[in-house]
C-alpha cells in the first residue's frame, strides 16, 4: 500500500509517518530522496514511479510530500492524508529548526504557502498540531490489514478494497 501524507513543512508529516511505519512496517520515502535512486533525475523520477506503482499492492511505502509536484508522483489508489497544522504551530517548530530563530524572509514564505494544500483530494485530513498520531492510525479502517504478516493477504485483496473504499468515502476527517 501506498500512504501519501501531504502538507506544508512543519505540519506533522514524519511524525506521523513514523507512528504509520512503525503500526505497517512501511518504508518512508521523504521528498526527493528518491533522487538517490539513479544518476540522472529523470530516471530516479521513472524508477520511484513504478516503485509506488507496485505498491499499491505489494509492500507498504509511505511517501512524505511537502511539494505540489512530490505529489503528483502518487498513484492512483494510493491513500492520500493531508497533515494541516495552524500556522502558528508551523512557524514554532520551524523556528526550532533553526535553532530558535526564525528570519523573516523565512516567517514571509511560510505565510505565503500557508493552506497551498488546502481543498486538494484527500481520503484523510490529520490535525498535525492537536492529534495524536497513535489515535489517528487506530482509527484508520485498514491498518489492521496493512501489518508485516497479512501483506501477502492485502496484496491480493488490496486494491479492491480501495476501490471500494475510494468509492464510499470522499473524505474523512479524523482529528484525535
Amino acid at each position: 500500500m501506498v500512504i501519501g501524507l501531504i502538507g506544508e513543512n512543519c505540519s506533522g508529516k514524519s511524525t506521523l509517518a513514523e507512528a504509520l511505519a512503525a503500526r505497517i512496517g512501511a518504508e518512508i520515502v521523504s521528498g526527493k530522496d528518491y533522487l538517490r535512486l539513479a544518476k540522472s533525475p529523470t530516471e530516479a523520477e521513472a524508477i520511484f514511479r513504478k516503485k509506488l506503482l507496485e505498491a499499491v499492492t505489494g509492500d507498504n511505502v509511505i511517501y512524505v510530500v511537502s511539494d505540489e509536484a512530490q505529489a503528483g508522483l502518487l498513484p492512483d489508489g494510493a491513500v492520500r492524508v493531508y497533515v494541516r497544522a495552524d500556522l502558528d504551530t508551523i512557524k514554532a517548530r520551524f523556528k526550532a529548526r533553526m535553532r530558535g530563530v526564525l528570519p523573516p524572509p523565512v516567517e514571509q514564505m511560510l505565510i505565503r504557502n500557508h493552506g497551498r494544500f488546502e481543498g486538494g483530494r484527500y481520503d484523510y485530513v490529520y490535525d498535525g498540531a492537536e492529534g495524536d498520531p497513535s489515535v489517528f492510525c487506530d482509527s484508520l479502517p485498514f491498518i489492521d490489514k496493512l501489518n508485516t504478516h497479512s501483506n501477502e493477504i492485502f496484496a491480493r485483496y488490496g486494491r479492491i478494497f480501495l476501490s471500494h473504499f475510494a468509492k464510499r468515502l470522499n473524505k474523512y476527517s479524523i482529528i484525535c
